[in-house]
């Protein structure tokens, strides 16, 4: 294979390396694999192009446009994934490495693409949270709501996830309406320019939603303006320094970071060495140390044990490390591949020396380690190195100093309290683990160290089948922590595609409200329905379209009936004398499912059509008891409708059931799918 030409893209072209360019190696051998660089990029010309060609097309789409938009970009690049593992191995990664990085953003967009489909409107606007009544008669109301930011996303990525780091931002990106300009690690950025261009060669993207920069960033951050948002991922020290330009702090342009982070394992005092759970907490840290050579982001670097239990820890950790084949990344046999890059690896010993300066090393050192494979001596291999911190109380660099490679400390604790100080001591992370079988102790940890991590994690043979890992972040769940690891969050779902996003509070009439959000409101024009809405398809249905039913006596045999009938038999409903010793009740009252049976009794329409099953009931509430001789009316609302696929959707229905003076006894949202 000749020397890689690792191009980048802007304003709609590609554009080969030029000028003062970076030489690109491979980790696996040490040997030059192509070049990056390109000082004749516009950055202006780029903004422009993302604000004016690529946020226009991507707001003409409604949000499931764009979620089904993710989920053939995902499928597409699945279909040509396995190019891209051949290209991962020279970053150093194996081939499970490989797979978290690239399956792991493949399957990314496609969890994004679910939650924009079934969490999320078929509209250009997110109705955030419930509608909040401003007024006593209901005529003024505030709904909050979200609307694309209008400028360009900033997206400065980390070398270790190459195409992971890339998806994982531009799925929630592209969900919310926003264009990214793309801005991977340099040492191994050629991954990421070959999915890129497998990205731009599917035309499942609009034009200028997509861009890339190989090589440096000159201007672009002082060209940004406040409708723009950066994205970071790296080390503390850059992520200082970029959010504190002084173009970023003058327009507010919005920064999040995810950066170092020091993550601690504990091992709780209930698990006894050699038994399964314990060896749960010795997989998992083995692991943490080894997938991708430690280069992660939630990789464990303290791993904190009951003083009585750390030479066990060490003795199993030791055994386990030891059984770790380290070689060339494309072999099969190889279980650890080498750094990213000779900076990498001379970064990481450097700190492990730091940490070594306070701590004993009872595991690896720093000689070049046996390898597998053959021509790979160049290659930035260094071995798994294990510390153990006698006062940890007392020690200040495993507290402060992240090696980011294959390096873990284990320490000693006395009791909970000890153990989540010592968590804590990391100036915030973006996980802890926990490996307990104890609820009170799980529990306290989350009052104790919650407040220091973005995510914590349980785990015990309970759940080990399934859980997903100590330094797995998942798309459904936020990514991100505070202090030290950067005060930020990525990814939690529809959260991170709020960060792409303007919540602007809405105060206006029912109608206007209606109007605006495409959901029908309370005290909104109702439209009388020109026949039954369960005989009219989804697409005939109108938001508002109302019926209201004629009424219904509850007759005390009703209520005795349902209570023999169903076995609920509660004295409220059987009892006249106790009924009326209860402060809610007058006497004897109908059932609220009875309430519910009746109100489906008075609107359904029995006939086969359109309406294909009732799906569920959300907010039901009752406001006032019915007691023998009320009668109750139902009034039934188009409220919300949302397609599913290309046979049905789902109709949201507005219920309230009213009793014969008016009065409001009960309201819920019904749920219903309607063939199209």
């Amino acid at each position: 294979m000749g020397l890689m030409q690792v191009s980048s893209f802007a304003a709609g072209q590609w554009i080969a390396p030029s000028g003062t360019t970076s030489t690109l190696y491979s980790a696996a051998n040490g040997k030059i694999i192509g070049e990056a660089g390109a000082d004749s990029l516009d950055f202006q010309s780029m903004l422009d192009f993302a604000r004016d060609r690529g946020g226009p097309a991507l707001r003409k789409m409604t949000f499931h446009d764009r979620a089904r938009m993710l989920k053939a970009l995902a499928l597409y690049l699945n279909e040509r994934r396995n190019g891209l593992y051949a290209l991962s191995h020279m970053t150093g990664a194996t081939l499970p490495d490989s797979r978290i990085d690239i399956d792991g953003g493949i399957g990314t967009l496609l969890v994004y693409a679910s939650k924009g489909r079934r969490k999320m409107p078929d509209d250009h606007i997110y109705v955030d949270g419930e509608t909040e009544m401003l007024s006593r008669e209901g005529t003024f109301l505030g709904q909050h709501v979200c609307t694309p930011l209008t400028g360009a996303a900033i997206h400065i990525n980390a070398f270790n996830f190459p195409v992971w780091g890339m998806l994982e931002k531009l799925a929630p990106t592209l969900l919310a309406g926003m264009p990214a300009i793309v801005k991977p690690a340099t040492s191994t950025c050629w991954l990421t320019e070959a999915c890129f261009r497998l990205m731009v060669e599917s035309g499942i993207l609009p034009e200028g939603s997509v861009q890339l920069v190989a090589g440096r960033t000159g201007d672009l951050l002082d060209r940004l303006d406040s409708r723009d948002a950066v994205s970071f991922t790296g080390s503390a020290a850059t992520a200082l320094s970029l959010r504190s330009t002084d173009n970023i702090l003058a327009n507010s342009v919005r920064f999040t970071a995810e950066q170092d982070s020091l993550n601690a394992s504990v091992l709780g005092t209930d698990i006894e060495p050699g038994s399964p759970d314990f060896d749960i907490f010795i997989k998992e840290a083995a692991n943490e140390m080894t997938t991708k050579a430690g280069q992660k982001c939630t990789a464990i670097r303290r791993i904190i044990a009951p003083a009585s239990r750390v030479e066990a820890v060490v003795e199993a950790l030791s055994k386990r490390l030891a059984a770790v084949t380290i070689g060339d990344p494309a072999l099969k046999e190889s279980r650890m591949g080498a750094l990213a890059s000779a900076a990498q690896k001379r970064d990481t010993l450097e700190n492990a020396a730091r940490i070594g300066a306070e701590c004993e090393r009872i595991f690896g050192d720093e000689e070049t380690p046996e390898l597998t494979g053959a021509g790979i001596e160049g290659g930035y291999y260094v071995k798994p190195m294990l510390f153990v911190c006698n006062d940890p109380d007392a020690a200040r660099a495993v507290h402060e100093v992240e090696a980011f490679g294959p390096v873990s400390t284990v320490m000693g604790y006395r009791d909970a309290g000890h153990a989540i100080d010592l968590a804590n001591r990391g100036g915030g992370s973006l996980v802890a683990s926990v490996i307990t079988r104890d609820p009170h102790t799980a529990r306290e940890f989350v009052l104790g160290a919650g407040a220091s991590h973005g995510r914590i994690y349980f785990n015990n043979q309970e759940s080990a089948k399934e859980a997903t890992g100590h330094g797995s972040p998942l798309p459904h769940m936020v990514h991100g922590g505070p202090g030290r690891a950067g005060g930020g969050e990525e990814l939690g779902g529809v959260r991170g595609v709020m960060h792409y996003m303007q919540r602007t509070a809405i105060q206006a009439s029912p109608d206007l409200m209606t109007g605006i959000t495409g959901s029908w409101v309370r005290g909104s024009k109702e439209i009388a329905a020109p026949a039954h809405p369960f005989t009219r398809s989804f697409g005939e249905l109108q938001i508002g379209e109302t019926i209201h039913t004629p009424s219904r006596e509850v007759t005390l045999e009703d209520i005795e009936h349902f209570a023999n009938f169903t076995g609920d038999t509660f004295y409220a409903h059987m009892d006249e004398a106790a009924a009326k010793a209860n402060p809610f009740f007058p006497g004897r009252v109908a059932h609220g499912y009875l309430l519910l049976s009746f109100a489906a009794g008075l609107f359904v329409e029995p006939n086969p059509g359109p309406v294909l099953a009732n799906t569920g009931l959300n907010g039901l509430s009752f406001q006032k008891p019915v007691s023998p001789g009320d009668a109750i009316s139902v009034r039934l609302t188009v409220k919300r409708k949302t397609p599913r696929n290309e046979e049905y959707g789902e109709v949201a229905w507005d219920v309230v059931l009213t009793n014969q003076d008016g009065e409001r006894v009960a309201e819920y949202e019904l749920l219903t799918m309607v063939s199209l």
